[in-house]
C-alpha cells in the first residue's frame, strides 16, 4: 500500500467518500397511484375469481374444497381492494439525486433500496394500459447485480420523464463502468 506520511511518520490513508446513506426518500407519488393499485387489484380479483367460479359451476364433485378456498380468495382479494393501495401510497417514497436513486417500498415488508448512479446500466420507463389511461409512468433503474434494481412505479408522466431524462444525463457523466 502506498501511503504518504506526515511529519509525525504516521501514514495518511486516502479519503474515501462519505457512504450513501439508507434514509427515507423525500417525494411521494402521484394520488392517482391509488386508482391504478385498485384498478390492478381488480382486475385480478376478476380473474381469479373467475376462474374459480368458473370452475365452481362446471366441477360439481369439487365445490365442497374449492368454495372454502374461493370465500378465503375472496376476503383476502376484498382486504387486499379496501387497504393495499392508500397504505402503499402513504409509505412508498422515490428521489433522484446526482450520486443516487432512492426508493422506499413495500407493503407488508419494507424495502429501501439505494443505487448508485455509477452502478447504473439502464434508464426505463414503463407504462401499462391504465397507467396510460391515467398518465402515470414506472421507472425501472437497473444494474448488473440481479438484486440491484429499482422499480418506482405511480409517477405522474412528464416527472418520470424528467427524471430519466435528469438521471440519463448523470449516468453518462459519471465515470465507472456500471459494475
Amino acid at each position: 500500500m502506498d501511503h504518504s506520511t506526515t511529519d509525525s511518520s504516521r501514514p495518511v490513508l486516502p479519503v474515501r467518500p462519505e457512504p450513501l446513506a439508507v434514509r427515507p426518500p423525500r417525494h411521494r407519488l402521484a394520488r392517482r397511484f391509488i386508482l391504478w393499485r385498485t384498478l390492478n387489484t381488480l382486475f385480478w380479483a376478476i380473474g381469479v375469481l373467475g376462474v374459480f367460479v368458473t370452475l365452481h359451476i362446471v366441477f360439481a364433485g369439487i365445490r365442497t374444497w374449492l368454495d372454502p378456498i374461493t370465500w378465503g380468495v375472496g376476503a383476502i382479494f376484498a382486504a387486499n381492494l379496501l387497504f393495499m393501495p392508500t397504505y402503499r401510497y402513504l409509505v412508498h417514497r422515490w428521489e433522484t439525486t446526482d450520486e443516487a436513486v432512492y426508493s422506499l417500498s413495500g407493503w407488508i415488508t419494507r424495502e429501501w433500496r439505494i443505487v448508485p448512479v455509477s452502478r447504473i446500466q439502464s434508464i426505463d420507463t414503463v407504462q401499462g394500459p391504465i397507467e396510460q389511461l391515467l398518465g402515470l409512468s414506472t421507472i425501472k433503474v437497473t444494474t448488473a447485480s440481479h438484486e440491484g434494481h429499482v422499480k418506482i412505479e405511480g409517477l405522474e408522466t412528464p416527472i418520470a420523464e424528467e427524471a430519466v431524462r435528469r438521471l440519463n444525463e448523470i449516468a453518462q457523466a459519471t465515470p465507472g463502468d456500471a459494475t
